[in-house]
């Protein structure tokens, strides 16, 4: 019999997604904002090209999220929701004064790193993983890079000022993010997930 790790039990199917799990969307590019009193909030995020926008599209969706997709001509396309008051306890979360803010107790299990990885993940030639940081609020990096370290993903931070990322490597932490992300979603390219690469790395 096969042990199980009991980390294990962070993983993406160790339980059904929850509302909650869109913070995954904002440890990368994503940014939610509140409107007037408040009282309603909005998600919005850009992703690469039309296959990670319907797959974000579809793990919004599942816990009930509804995101409107406008491409570009450069084959980026902007997602947003309408201002919504359920997404306002996600927003007060994720702010303070009026800024992006990585929440003191996040804890990057399975769900919200595969909802990071599938609106911003990308394969690193060296056998890696990167998870696309947000450019425009380099203070959220720091707390990620942490929460990461916590997840059992211990990342470099790599890139530019304009693109930065997440760099996960090495073999033992490579399976670990591939035990919690679990199997590539559908219709998801499989060189644009996290995969294992043996021992070796």
């Amino acid at each position: 019999m096969r042990a199980v790790a009991q980390l294990s039990l962070f993983s993406a199917e160790a339980r059904p997604v929850r509302r909650t799990d869109l913070a995954g969307l904002l440890c990368g590019p994503g940014r939610i904002v509140r409107f007037g009193s408040g009282t309603t909030a909005r998600l919005s995020i850009d992703v690469a090209d039309a296959v990670r926008a319907r797959a974000v599209r579809a793990a919004a969706a599942a816990v009930g999220l509804r995101l409107e997709a406008e491409p570009a001509e450069d084959g980026t396309v902007s997602l947003r929701s309408a201002f919504r008051c359920d997404l306002v306890s996600l927003a007060l979360a994720w702010s303070r004064d009026d800024a992006k803010h990585v929440p003191d107790d996040l804890q990057l299990d399975g769900s919200v790193l595969r909802l990071w990885a599938l609106a911003s993940g990308r394969a690193d030639m060296r056998g890696g993983y990167l998870l696309a940081l947000d450019p425009e609020a380099p203070h959220t990096h720091r707390p990620l890079v942490a929460a990461a370290y916590r997840a059992g993903v211990s990342p470099a931070r790599v890139g530019t000022d304009d693109a930065p990322a997440l760099r996960i490597s090495g073999a033992a932490r490579v399976r670990r993010l591939v035990e919690l992300v679990g199997p590539v979603p559908e219709r998801v390219p499989a060189a644009d997930w996290p995969r294992s690469w043996g021992r070796g790395l």
